[in-house]
């Protein structure tokens, strides 16, 4: 490249880093190339999305003097560099199809003048998105020194697509900024409180759906936990949504710009635990081709939701322990001490006081955890939320699956009935259930399975031996049997509440002796209530559960129907057999 070629790019190259308007900056260049190549004329024109000319300048543009750089484009020799991405060289436009009578008078050859042309694509990445043109007198002598030329100009076209690239992105950037900075302004006006306090209006908390008195309780607390950095406790029954607690803690926190680092204690066993919580160094054990950061080092200045907490072992408690008090750790396999400043947020549905009574959880690292302990209410303690969560999760599944279903009448009372102690998690599974299967537009209260005895959630809770996951009703609730078959339907069917339980015990029929149990005579139902008590409300279980046919006694066929009408009896409890 010679010497002015060299000083040519380094002046462009100015022009296009100074902090000017695009089409300014661009009519700069051309006025420029005009004192390096024997030019008449020079055309930059940018395509907008569809290829049309958005932006056409010259040498000396000024507002409104497009269409006249425009008018000098040759519209099929522009098509074609811009379709095949290659210069395009012409040393006489008169002899040239690409050229039309109308091109070659704009271009100064319509008196007889030989003009040639030069034209090369201005590319961001690999597509096309305009072009850099120049015509002049054609001159024979000069014919060897088109390819430089050609070099030179496809070298400033290069700088140009850089420049255009930029100035779209920082125009994007800039839109989507006041974008929103508009949305948030229009947020905090509608969120603007009044000067009295009662009628301050709060911030909802997101994911989170709810409007009883127990729900507006709970964000009360959390929405003054969050201001502290303490270590919380959330307790609460499977389902109930402590990890979109733990969220809402964070987001309303002054950590809220930190990280947010979740970790499931319970999915993983203890080696690998304590690798993903603290990191580990490269070669500390098999595997460990490179070393990495654990969860505490991720969420430095941030949260750390630990869930489950309660399932780690008392070994690992230790370490845990040391962390909490310290705030500092040692990665597996190294020997380096690091400090954190993570704020923790446990999480657990097992009963932490027995596991302490028992030794299965440390006292000192219980003290340490519940630091701020709250305590999540079930579903079926708020139960006029139920509507509104089962409209969010129809609204949820109509938007992921492009349907419009909707809840018809009743359907929402046999919801609202239901005990649910799977929670919300389970709420939302029924109504993915119901909506899944259902047919019509409408979900209507017969669409549901507790209608039809073919809900099992009753059974899941009889045979849960885990008594710190939920709190037992006040009545032990009867369970339908495992030998059920789901072709054989029990005769009677649930009420509009699904209060009625129906069982079959199918080839087992419990029956009790006179006095079994007691010391005093009891009636019926007494008996058959503490002979499932005894079983642990399991009927495969239970070894005094006899079907016996004595000599003057009861035959099986009529102990079945005398369980039956106990089973089917309301007790004034509510029922497993909702979802």
């Amino acid at each position: 490249m010679s010497e002015i070629a060299l000083i040519g790019i380094y002046e462009i190259s100015k022009i296009l880093n100074k902090p000017n308007r695009l089409e300014t900056t661009l009519s700069n260049v051309v006025s420029l190339l005009s004192s390096f190549m024997q030019m008449r004329h020079g055309v930059i024109s940018l395509l907008s999305d569809d290829d049309i000319p958005d932006i056409t300048v010259g040498a000396g543009w000024n507002e409104g003097s497009d269409e006249r750089y425009r008018a000098r484009l040759p519209e099929r020799a522009i098509g074609q560099i811009v379709t095949t991405s290659i210069p395009l060289v012409v040393e006489n436009i008169a002899s040239n199809p690409l050229f039309i009578r109308r091109d070659i008078e704009l271009l100064g050859g319509g008196d007889g003048t030989k003009v040639s042309f030069i034209g090369v694509p201005i590319r961001v990445d690999t597509r096309v998105v305009g072009t850099l043109t120049i015509d002049r007198p054609w001159d024979s002598s000069r014919s060897i020194r088109l390819d430089a030329d050609v070099r030179f100009l496809t070298m400033v076209a290069n700088l140009i697509g850089q420049t255009v690239q930029l100035q779209r992105v920082i125009f994007r950037d800039r839109e989507r900024l006041i974008a929103e900075s508009h949305r948030l302004q229009k947020e905090l006006m509608e969120l603007k409180p009044t000067k009295s306090r009662s009628t301050k209006k709060k911030m909802p908390i997101e994911g989170i759906v709810g409007d009883s008195a127990v729900i507006r309780s709970l964000l009360d607390k959390v929405s003054i936990v969050a201001k502290s950095h303490s270590t919380v406790l959330l307790r609460g029954e499977s389902g109930t949504g402590k990890e979109l607690i733990a969220k809402a803690i964070h987001e309303l926190s002054p950590r809220s710009k930190g990280p947010f680092v979740k970790m499931n204690c319970a999915a993983l066993p203890e080696s690998v635990l304590e690798s993903e919580l603290f990191g580990h160094e490269k070669g500390a054990f098999t595997g460990a081709v490179n070393a990495r950061k654990g969860r505490f080092e991720l969420a430095d200045g941030g949260t750390l939701f630990l869930d489950e907490i309660g399932e780690i072992s008392p070994a690992f408690q230790a370490k845990l322990l040391r962390v909490l008090q310290e705030q500092e750790f040692e990665r597996v396999g190294g020997n380096q001490t690091l400090k954190v400043n993570v704020r923790v947020i446990a999480a657990t549905n097992k009963n932490l006081e027995e596991a302490v009574v028992r030794k299965e959880f440390r006292a000192d690292l219980y003290y340490r955890i519940s630091v701020v302990p709250l305590m999540l209410p079930p579903l079926r303690q708020r139960k006029t939320d139920i509507p509104l969560l089962a409209e969010e999760f129809l609204a949820r599944f109509n938007k992921e699956n492009e349907r419009e279903l909707s809840f018809g009448s009743g359907a929402l009372d046999v919801l609202t009935a239901c005990y649910f102690p799977g929670n919300v998690r389970e709420l939302e599974n029924c109504v993915r259930r119901t909506a899944t299967l259902t047919q019509a537009p409408v979900i209507s209260a017969d669409d549901f399975a507790c209608r039809h005895n073919e809900c099992l959630s009753a059974t899941l809770w009889a045979t849960s031996d885990d008594d710190s996951v939920r709190a037992r009703p006040e009545i032990p609730l009867p369970v339908v049997s495992a030998a059920v078959s789901p072709a054989r339907p029990a005769p009677v069917e649930p009420g509009p509440d699904c209060r009625d339980v129906v069982a079959e015990s199918g080839a087992g029929v419990l029956a009790a002796t006179e006095g079994f149990g007691s010391e005093e005579p009891m009636s019926e139902r007494e008996r058959y209530v503490d002979a499932m008590e005894r079983s642990g409300w399991v009927q495969a279980k239970r070894p005094f559960a006899r079907t016996y046919a004595a000599p003057g006694g009861i035959r099986p066929e009529e102990v079945r129907h005398r369980d039956q009408a106990l089973l089917t009896r309301p007790v004034g409890v509510p029922t497993l057999f909702g979802v």
